[in-house]
């Protein structure tokens, strides 16, 4: 009976450590009570709180969330990413939080590699499709950084759905483990109380 007590215990301590650990990783990202503190989102807060799909973590949501704001993370469209994040999670009717986070991809440390990235990516596709060559070469390096930037947008947003999906799979076998868990807990209070 202490075994079941034990481990019962040990899978709460465990779903409290996750649940700090997550609210650690997100605080810094906009919810519906901290939108004050961004520049440019504030000015939207009233709208952003009566959106409710803004805040939601449901898949449709969070799906819609993921490609775009990946792509959108990959453009070469940085200082605006957040004000056009917030645009396309209310179009999309995507969660906003996961959309200004895949936002922070690109940050001044970053910048420099991924639109070399996707510049390069960008003009090998062209070179591939043989599209470009006429052009002036700053013409044919903007059109390489957005066609780099969705096609490693798009391959970013596969793999971060993949990742996605294995965690909301192992926080479905969690919870159905501390179900059964509660209804052992419950059975064998039950039969203490019996006798």
């Amino acid at each position: 009976m202490a075994n079941r007590d034990d481990e019962l215990e040990q899978h709460h301590t465990t779903m409290i450590r996750r649940k700090r650990r997550l609210r650690r990783l997100l605080r810094r990202l906009p919810r519906r009570a901290n939108l004050q503190r961004y520049p440019v989102l504030k000015w939207f807060a009233h709208h952003a709180r009566k959106a409710p799909f803004l805040w939601s973590f449901k898949r449709q949501n969070v799906m819609a969330s993921l490609y775009l704001g990946s792509v959108l993370a990959f453009l070469p469209l940085y200082g605006i990413q957040a004000l056009l994040a917030f645009a396309a999670a209310m179009l999309a009717r995507g969660n906003l939080t996961v959309m200004i986070a895949l936002q922070f991809v690109t940050n001044p440390l970053t910048i420099l590699p991924i639109y070399g990235l996707t510049g390069w990516v960008g003009l090998r596709t062209m070179a591939f499709l043989g599209v470009g060559e006429q052009m002036h070469v700053a013409l044919q390096t903007t059109h390489a950084l957005f066609i780099g930037g969705v096609i490693v947008g798009l391959l970013f947003a596969v793999a971060s759905d993949a990742v996605w999906r294995l965690l909301a799979w192992e926080a479905r076998i969690f919870r159905e483990r501390m179900a059964k868990l509660r209804e052992r807990h419950r059975q064998a209070e039950s039969e203490r109380s019996r006798q």
